[in-house]
């Protein structure tokens, strides 16, 4: 086992325990009636369980988006976000891997989100499951989206491997977490994206 991996590994697991805690925290609040979270499935009925999961994940991508781009300030980056950058190229390992700050304050939007929609837990469950599986979707280090796939709506608003894998390499690129919205509306596309071929393609 590479250093890299070994390190990765270790932040991973620090992660883990922190969003844990916020997880603990969430459903302690949950028991004294403080949080909006609900286990009744008809409350707001079937359809609002799909709306708010996408709320949720649109929400989580802008959070994301703009603190992704504050922890590339060159003044917080050693000690909010390297650990993520350590191992240079991504790899499924790298998905998880945060500094403790950094892991912090990713684990701080679902407990806010938890305190200001109304969310079934089952929502709340396929959010974090959603979050988990895309995370390591994009640090594969190979592209499963077709190449074909940049000429229509998967390609050019979702984020795939290949996407991230340039943040990874150029930095000051590609902040988002689900969808590449942000990217476009405010610049951090990489110009070069849409014409680059899929390298080390599925």
């Amino acid at each position: 086992m590479s250093c890299s991996i070994k390190k990765d590994i270790e932040l991973s697991v620090l992660s883990t325990v922190v969003f844990a805690i916020c997880g603990a925290f969430i459903i302690s609040e949950y028991n004294l009636g403080a949080t909006l979270l609900y286990a009744d499935l008809w409350k707001y009925g079937l359809w609002y369980l799909i709306v708010s999961f996408i709320a949720v994940l649109v929400l989580q991508d802008t959070y994301f988006y703009f603190i992704h781009r504050i922890f590339h300030q060159p003044l917080i980056f050693r000690w909010m976000h390297y650990g993520h950058h350590r191992s240079g190229e991504p790899t499924p390992w790298s998905s998880s891997a945060f500094d403790l700050p950094e892991a912090i304050v990713q684990g701080l939007f679902f407990v806010g989100v938890s305190f200001i929609i109304p969310l079934h837990f089952i929502t709340l469950v396929a959010a974090l499951i959603t979050m988990t599986v895309w995370a390591v979707f994009t640090h594969l280090g190979f592209e499963l989206f077709p190449s074909s796939s940049k000429s229509y709506w998967i390609g050019r608003w979702l984020i795939g491997s290949m996407h991230h894998s340039i943040h990874h390499r150029k930095y000051k690129v590609h902040y988002g977490l689900y969808f590449t919205f942000w990217d476009k509306l405010l610049g951090t596309e990489d110009p070069n994206y849409e014409n680059e071929t899929h390298t080390r393609e599925f």
